[in-house]
């Protein structure tokens, strides 16, 4: 069953007495003559009045009607026959409430006589008003319900992208930690010193990445996040030596800017993984940061020179799983900061690989 908040409730008396209203203007419109003078009026506003409180009024108790049959779990026959005998319910009030003040105004004769020569018009149109106003709240109950699916849809799919972020928060590739060991094994050989200082950047990124407080929702400056970029590189440098070219494109103004952890670091593996490391000539990684002149927002890029690709190969084929990051990120920038934050790939064959964001700051 839908559950409309107080808001939502008054919102839709709101827009009940408006068309409840509407109809009393128009009905004492259709009876009006206006070149006979204010009689034909008052009598028109007289005859809309005691002709439409009635509906009106058990119009207001259609709604819970409605919404128990919206909410239940009978059949579409059950349903029809139970519209069906409300319907009938509501015209036999209708002409009881209309008799009930004929009466009180000019005796049961009078009632009485009105009743029968009106019963059978009347009688229909009891059924159509009530099939018009129970069709307007299942229309409303139906949107809500949409709605509401919607909005639950939208955060099982923000609480997945979230997860997904935090999975790699959690972690470096497997296969990056079982190189950078093996190549430190070997730098231990050729120069202890060395193996030393990349010792202690291999500690500094596993502090960084490691950190308990940190969740999918937290924050990290930029300068944090170049600075665990930068030991990572360092690293990879020494399986790839100088096929690995980098070219770091930050403006010091935006090392403050706040953006999601791990957030170049999934880009940057793809191009190594793509675009360096396959080739013997090896490639650049460009990595950019700078101040967006429009808004005032942070512009990253990772950029690689490497073959690229069609933009079609980068949706995954069934049986077929593409990295993580990429697609985490992709869901991410697309749900968090309220939409406001993007994610594009530019790619082509023999053109490289580049993908922007877009971060806003507040």
């Amino acid at each position: 069953m839908t559950t409309l908040a107080p808001s939502s409730n008054r919102r839709l008396w709101l827009a009940y007495a408006g068309g409840c209203a509407l109809a009393w203007c128009l009905y004492v419109l259709a009876g009006s003559e206006f070149d006979r003078g204010l009689d034909p009026f008052w009598l028109a506003v007289y005859q809309a009045t005691t002709m439409l409180w009635a509906p009106m009024l058990l119009g207001i108790a259609v709604w819970p009607v409605v919404r128990r049959l919206q909410g239940s779990d009978a059949g579409s026959a059950a349903t029809a026959m139970a519209h069906i005998l409300a319907a009938v319910t509501f015209s036999a009030l209708w002409q009881a409430g209309e008799f009930g003040v004929n009466a009180a105004l000019f005796g049961s004769d009078h009632a009485g006589a009105v009743l029968v020569a009106g019963l059978l018009w009347r009688s229909v149109w009891g059924l159509v008003v009530y099939a018009t106003i129970a069709t307007a709240f299942t229309a409303v109950l139906q949107a809500r319900s949409a709605r509401s699916a919607a909005v639950a849809a939208a955060q099982a799919e923000s609480a997945l992208a979230k997860a997904e972020l935090s999975a790699i928060s959690g972690k470096l590739n497997p296969h990056f930690l079982f190189n950078t060991l093996n190549s430190l094994i070997a730098l231990t050989r050729k120069d202890p010193a060395g193996a030393e200082a990349a010792l202690l950047k291999f500690a500094s990124m596993l502090r960084y990445v490691l950190d308990t407080k940190r969740g999918a929702d937290d924050r990290v400056m930029l300068s944090d996040e170049i600075d665990f970029l930068r030991d990572y590189l360092a690293l990879e440098a020494l399986r790839l030596g100088t096929r690995l070219r980098v070219d770091w494109q930050l403006e010091e103004r935006v090392m403050a800017d706040e953006l999601p952890p791990l957030t170049l670091q999934p880009l940057v593996e793809n191009s190594i993984l793509h675009a360096v490391a396959p080739r013997k000539a090896g490639g650049c990684v460009t990595i950019t940061a700078r101040r967006n002149a429009l808004n005032h927002g942070l512009d990253l890029a990772v950029a690689d020179d490497g073959p690229g690709c069609e933009p079609e190969a980068l949706e995954p084929k069934p049986g077929q799983r593409r990295g993580v990051g990429l697609a985490a990120l992709r869901k991410r920038f697309a749900l968090d900061y309220e939409g406001q934050a993007r994610l594009r790939i530019h790619t082509a064959p023999g053109a490289g690989f580049r993908v922007d964001l877009f971060i806003p700051q507040t």
